[in-house]
């Protein structure tokens, strides 16, 4: 039978690849008996190999033979385990622009527009106005202001309580606007493009401006046993191989001039995976949770609880995803707490500070945004009418930040956050917590602190810890909370508090140097993962 028009030369390829895994290893008994009686297809085979030269792809094989893909396929399979032919295997990498892309290949990099029109600007604009005149949506806000500072195109700069963004002249042309020049509509292979693009195109595919597909070339070649097979099988004709026999065949005497077709019923099966859970959810499932609280936040439980001004740069769009519709909600349900923190803000009211002496505004404090770190779960703790004084709190929490990806961060990522409200405790303690973390949950060597700054904290401390083989990771600060965020919540005891990356932890605990391999959907790494 001919090999039907719509077999591409990819459907060969994969079917081949299919058959080929559920026969991964055969066993000594190949299905392949003398050479003169290898079977109908098996023998065509050869011969269309000989006519290539000793070297085709089974696409090529299937045009030469006559035979359908399935035949093919399972003729390669018994020659390969009969050691007769031998694969290779050339892998490639294609990559295109996505539908996103394709604008961004005609008319620039969202980055690169944005800078066009500041420079035009005077070399600064506000950041929604920078991407408003490039018409780009503002959803785009901070993206451009987050790849002009990465890529150190611009800078952020405070004038007159109004951040902007400052771009002098029109940045040199990058790696990344050279492979959407190569690109240009284009389908090209990876491995054809210089190596020093190799960090751009991942950067660019993780955008999702860019995107690959991985190709397998698949290509026999005639081994010298295959050569004699052939050259044998060339003297006399092959019986015609069929899968069974027929009463009219039995009747017609026609079975004494066909070979039954062999099968090794020895090879092994198709592995077969049963459903289960990722391995980091059910790590993060394992972690036990206490305390609760939305995703969608207000500023004031997640900024102002926390003694952080309302100017403080990490309230900026670039560091903050504030919600468009509604964007703000209703604070009286925290009347009191709100008079106070207010106080303090502006002048430090009982806590023995000065405050940070500016205006403070409620419809600030009002508005949503996405959770950013751990801590407003303890803020959430604190404002409890069941929080108890000595008591302990923890949490993991799933925060959003609009960060550039790259191997070390992402938009969402996990917190593992907690608590000790006690009289008692003090800077040791803490860091007592800090060493258990890092030794028990991700299996430290060693562990250090440094000095840190956080607004909310004094002293402030940054746990990072080091594994042999791994290397030195940072992995989030702590601290004791200042009386300017106790006392205006209700607590009038020292508070010890940690927000560590947990998606961290867990990296070193399983030696993963991407933090993007933890959300993979990779099936092959997900399947050889241990269950704990």
């Amino acid at each position: 039978m001919a090999c039907r028009a719509a077999d591409t030369q990819d459907d060969l390829q994969s079917k081949y690849t299919r058959a080929e895994s559920s026969n991964r290893k055969p066993s000594a008994s190949t299905g392949i008996g003398p050479l003169s009686e290898l079977g109908e297809n098996e023998a065509r085979i050869l011969k269309a190999l000989q006519e290539s030269g000793g070297k085709a792809t089974p696409f090529i094989l299937a045009q030469r033979s006559g035979l359908a893909d399935s035949a093919v396929a399972r003729a390669i399979l018994n020659l390969s385990s009969g050691g007769l032919v031998k694969e290779l295997v050339e892998k490639r990498t294609e990559i295109q622009a996505t539908k996103e892309g394709e604008q961004y290949v005609s008319k620039g990099l969202p980055e690169r527009q944005a800078a066009k029109i500041i420079v035009q600007s005077g070399g600064h604009l506000n950041p929604k106005e920078a991407v408003e005149r490039t018409g780009l949506s503002l959803d785009y806000v901070p993206i451009v202001t987050g790849w002009l500072t990465r890529k150190k195109w611009g800078r952020l700069e405070k004038k007159d309580s109004q951040i902007e963004l400052i771009v002098e002249k029109d940045p040199e042309r990058d790696d990344d606007e050279e492979v959407l020049a190569l690109i240009d509509h284009k389908v090209l292979t990876q491995e054809e493009l210089p190596n020093e693009f190799t960090f751009s195109i991942i950067r660019l595919i993780r955008r999702n401006i860019l995107e690959s597909r991985e190709k397998s070339d698949r290509r026999l070649e005639i081994t010298p046993a295959g050569t004699e097979a052939a050259l044998a099988t060339s003297a006399t004709s092959p019986k015609t191989e069929v899968s069974n026999l027929t009463g009219d065949m039995i009747a017609s005497g026609e079975w004494e001039h066909v070979q039954l077709r062999t099968y090794n019923v020895s090879s092994n099966v198709p592995n077969t995976w049963p459903g289960r859970l990722h391995p980091y959810a059910k790590f993060l499932r394992n972690a036990n949770q206490e305390v609760t609280g939305p995703l969608v936040e207000y500023a004031f439980i997640n900024c102002d609880c926390l003694y952080m001004p309302q100017d403080h740069p990490a309230r900026e769009v670039h560091d903050l995803f504030y919600l468009k519709d509604p964007n703000n909600g209703d604070l009286s349900i925290w009347n009191g707490t709100v008079d106070r923190v207010e106080e303090t803000h502006e002048n430090g009211d009982r806590t023995g500070s000065k405050g940070w002496r500016y205006a403070y505004s409620r419809q600030e404090a009002a508005r949503l945004i996405m959770r950013s770190h751990g801590t407003a779960l303890s803020v959430r703790a604190m404002l409890s009418k069941n929080v108890k004084i000595p008591g302990k709190y923890f949490a993991v929490a799933r925060c959003y930040r609009p960060d550039p990806l790259d191997k070390t961060h992402l938009m969402e990522f996990n917190q593992v956050e907690g608590i000790i409200i006690d009289p008692n405790l003090n800077l040791r303690n803490l860091l007592g917590v800090l060493d258990m973390f890092a030794k028990e949950i991700a299996s430290a060597d060693k562990v250090r602190f440094k000095p840190d700054y956080f607004p909310f904290t004094e002293p402030s401390v940054e746990l990072q810890a080091y594994k042999q083989g791994y290397g030195w990771v940072e992995f989030g600060g702590s601290g004791i909370f200042r009386p300017e965020v106790t006392i205006p919540l209700g607590i009038k005891a020292q508070v010890l508090a940690w927000g560590l990356g947990i998606d961290r932890l867990y990296m070193m605990n399983k030696r993963i140097s991407d933090i993007r391999q933890l959300f993979s959907p990779d099936l092959e790494w997900i399947r050889n993962q241990k269950i704990d």
